[in-house]
């Protein structure tokens, strides 16, 4: 850890403390987050039941991916812009 440290310190690399707001507005994100991926998830497993061949089960399945995979994006950028002070 601390040759990681040394490397983004010779790289110009800056270490800033999250201050409380930021730590707030980070913790919403991650709410919010965790809320849309619970209801996606609810939403996919009632498309599941109604799924009638393997082909509609594939489908759903890579959209449910997808989706995931989308929302963790949009979560991680928007705690990076946070975290940059953008």
């Amino acid at each position: 850890m601390e040759r990681l440290r040394e490397a983004d310190r010779e790289a110009g690399v800056e270490e800033k403390a999250l201050g409380a707001e930021q730590k707030a507005r980070i913790a919403g994100l991650r709410t919010v987050a965790t809320s849309r991926l619970a209801e996606r998830e609810i939403l996919h497993r009632d498309a599941v039941k109604k799924a009638r061949s393997a082909e509609d089960l594939a489908r759903l399945e890579e959209e449910y991916r997808t989706d995931r995979s989308r929302i963790e994006a949009d979560r991680d950028a928007a705690i990076e812009k946070v975290r940059s002070g953008r």
